[in-house]
């Protein structure tokens, strides 16, 4: 967890910093999921692979005379040809698949589905980073777009209401806030628009 989530849980500033820190540090060795699946899958893939050319050379034992045996060999080759083109194309769809989630994420982005819809992915292509190029740059447009960035989370502080006499929340007669009972985010929020209030 992050310093500032870990704060918002409670702890106080220097508790959550080594917190924070060695949680870092305990994750170094661990590899992200997206990763792990890819590999798996790749793995598993290059064991069906296997079994499958295995049974190949098998039947071409029990192939009869040399024309049918050459032919069986180039349909076989066509079709391992076919199929490894598929797998590269699946295993790049995993990768570009990979880079979306974690570039949402990164931009905090409510709901991935409904974002990725508005998304240009159709010729997506990887980078030498291993990240889809232009993807960033898409996200960072719709975060800034007027009919799209409120799909994203900004980093803004939150407006209050019946921070202000007359607000809704606050009874006319009421005189003061009771700032007590706010949490930090909202004391701050209160204090900006009110910098003439007086803390209780």
């Amino acid at each position: 967890m992050k310093k500032e989530e870990l704060v918002k849980l409670g702890l106080d500033e220097e508790t959550a910093e080594k917190v924070a820190n060695a949680s870092a540090e305990e994750l170094k060795g661990f590899v992200p999921k997206s990763r792990f699946d890819e590999v798996n899958n790749a793995k598993k893939t290059a064991e069906d692979t296997v079994k499958e050319r295995d049974q190949q050379i098998e039947s071409l034992k029990s192939a009869g005379n040399v024309d049918e045996l050459k032919q069986q060999i180039t349909t076989l080759q066509n079709e391992n040809k076919a199929k490894d083109e598929a797998h590269a194309a699946e295993l790049l769809k995993v990768r570009i698949d990979s880079d979306v989630e974690a570039a949402l994420t990164e931009a905090k982005a409510k709901n991935h589905k409904a974002v990725k819809a508005l998304l240009d992915l159709e010729k997506a292509e990887l980078g030498d980073d291993g990240k889809v190029k232009g993807l960033r740059e898409q996200i960072a447009a719709l975060t800034k777009a007027e009919d799209s960035k409120f799909m994203f989370n900004a980093v803004t502080a939150p407006k209050m209401k019946g921070a202000k006499t007359g607000e809704d929340g606050i009874e006319d007669g009421d005189k003061g806030v009771d700032t007590s009972k706010m949490t930090y985010d909202e004391l701050c929020a209160y204090l900006a628009e009110n910098p003439e209030a007086t803390l209780s």
